[in-house]
């Protein structure tokens, strides 16, 4: 049937705009809780390049809502940490026995190695990473909408979007071309999922502030590395040159990410600088790309009834793995909020809470890759030649701190389940209900809990303890459930904890005589305008 631009629009109640790893998994929680979304991208499909790669363990917890796990598992390559490496002229063909990392008969360095997955053991049911493309993601997400009668708009690129900042409840309209010619959308809201280069940001005249690189940053998929343990990442550091390679199957399949220079190199240029000088022997290139690395971030998350998440809200260097699960926090956490105002148990003033929590998240991370770029990954000798010598302290130091104390603290953030969204501005006082560590994390796991996390309800738990059940709580709030203790004396045995839906703790009540007190619970409630 051809379209015109005067037949009726389609109507839907969210508008994803990007069918990336960020967008599926918006329109997916949003599915899951009953929410109508459509999504629509100019791609004939799902991305077929590798691109980012690192699913981290907050990622796998939201997968593992949804109920995907074993899927990202089954077709994953597990890392469990990374080795740190200069190259073979200074330590000398290094291999894997009996499980330690040692140097050849000779050599008087060694390879040293962290530890992830032992750091991250107990604080989350996924320790370590699993690189698992952004194409299987993609092509999972998006698989899965389609069976769940929710399929991609494919061929489907936005042309024009109207939105009126004043007035965010007369929703959005767009218009899109497809094969079939113009189609006019109309939604409540919009989420703008599209990239670094967001058609919806653009529509909006949002500022998306930062800069750009000079250098170039390469990145190739090879087949035939030898030396190289099978499921560790490997810092390799060489005279002038760094860099990071992903495990990505047998036979030496890994991922080669690094910085070449201010020229825009060819494949062949690039990937011969780098054998040289990194000392990395190969059989065959797969895949070969080179681009700047931007480090932007768009001047607000929210603009009237469109929202922006991932590459469209945040772009940072790709080092650690972070800017594909940022995204898809982004989405997790914004999908929930919607589906919350839309079921009648947030006021719509909630929606500020998206820019509010997910914002300075962005704006940490895109400091720390910052500076991480500039220390660690710039080509010269002077560089080179300080990033040497910080790499042997790290070899020494990282090992050690990870099995101390804060070695659980550092996984966490490396993990992305550390991220905290704070009750109040920091410097202020927090009232009793949010003086709790546990408020603003998301809930640490235990061995019971994770199977309610699964409902995507707002619950009350307990652990160790019963609990009256609050009179100011709204009646679809579920629980409380009262959980055996934490082993790990995360949780406390004399508080009523208030979970919401995406799995962070909205606040913690003391008991007294297993009751909260009535006025901290409906302050709570307030703070975070749920509806009685």
């Amino acid at each position: 049937m051809t379209r015109t631009e005067d037949a009726a629009p389609l109507e839907t109640e969210v508008l994803v705009v990007g069918a990336g790893p960020t967008g599926l998994m918006a329109a997916l929680v949003l599915a899951r809780r009953g929410v109508r979304a459509l999504v629509i991208d100019s791609k004939e499909g799902p991305t077929r390049e590798s691109r980012a790669l690192v699913v981290h363990a907050r990622s796998m917890e939201i997968y593992d809502q949804l109920g995907l796990t074993q899927q990202v598992l089954d077709g994953a390559v597990p890392g469990t940490g990374i080795q740190i490496r200069g190259d073979r002229r200074e330590f000398g063909a290094i291999h894997e026995k009996s499980g330690a990392t040692e140097a050849e008969p000779g050599s008087t360095r060694r390879a040293s190695r962290i530890n992830i997955d032992q750091a991250q053991e107990g604080w989350t049911p996924f320790p370590g990473v699993q690189i698992f493309e952004q194409s299987r993601n993609e092509e999972l997400l998006a698989r899965t909408l389609a069976t769940e009668g929710h399929p991609v708009l494919w061929q489907h690129g936005l042309e024009s979007l109207v939105s009126d900042a004043d007035s965010p409840d007369a929703g959005v309209e767009a218009v899109v071309t497809g094969p079939d010619g113009p189609l006019r959308i109309r939604a409540r809201w919009c989420i703008g999922a599209d990239g670094a280069g967001s058609a919806v940001r653009h529509q909006l005249s949002l500022p998306f502030e930062g800069v750009t690189d000079d250098a170039t940053f390469c990145v190739a998929d090879v087949h035939g590395v030898t030396g190289l343990p099978e499921n560790l990442l490997v810092a390799q550091f060489g005279n002038e040159k760094f860099a990071i390679l992903f495990p990505l199957g047998p036979g030496g399949h890994k991922r080669l990410i690094w910085l070449h220079g201010e020229e825009h190199p060819d494949q062949e240029t690039a990937l011969t600088e780098a054998r040289t000088d990194l000392g990395i022997d190969y059989d065959s290139v797969d895949w070969f790309s080179a681009y700047r690395v931007h480090h932007r971030i768009a001047s607000t998350f929210h603009q009237g009834a469109v929202f922006l998440a991932g590459d469209a809200a945040h772009v940072h260097s790709p080092l650690g793995g972070q800017g594909m699960n940022t995204g898809l926090q982004d989405a997790h956490h914004l999908a929930h909020l919607l589906a919350d105002v839309l079921s009648g148990h947030r006021s719509e003033s909630a929606l500020a809470r998206y820019e509010l929590e997910r914002r300075p998240v962005a704006l940490t991370l895109i400091e720390w890759t910052d500076q991480a770029f500039g220390m660690i990954a710039r080509p010269g000798r002077g560089t080179a030649f300080l990033r040497r010598r910080a790499r042997d302290v790290m070899a020494v130091l990282a090992p050690r701190l990870l099995s101390t104390r804060l070695g659980p603290y550092v996984g966490g953030l490396l993990g992305q389940y550390r991220i905290r969204y704070h009750a109040v501005p920091k410097g202020e006082q927090p009232p009793r209900w949010a003086a709790d560590p546990a408020v603003g994390l998301r809930l640490p796991p235990t061995r019971e809990n994770a199977e309610g996390l699964r409902a995507m309800s707002w619950q009350l738990h307990t652990y160790g303890t019963d609990a009256d059940r609050p009179v100011a709580v709204p009646d679809w709030v579920e629980g409380p459930f009262a959980f055996s203790p934490d082993p790990w004396g995360r949780l406390r045995r004399d508080r009523l904890y208030l979970v919401r839906p995406d799995g962070f703790v909205a606040a913690s009540f003391p008991l007294h005589a297993g009751a909260a007190a009535v006025h901290e619970v409906r302050e709570a409630l307030q703070a975070h305008d749920v509806v009685g």
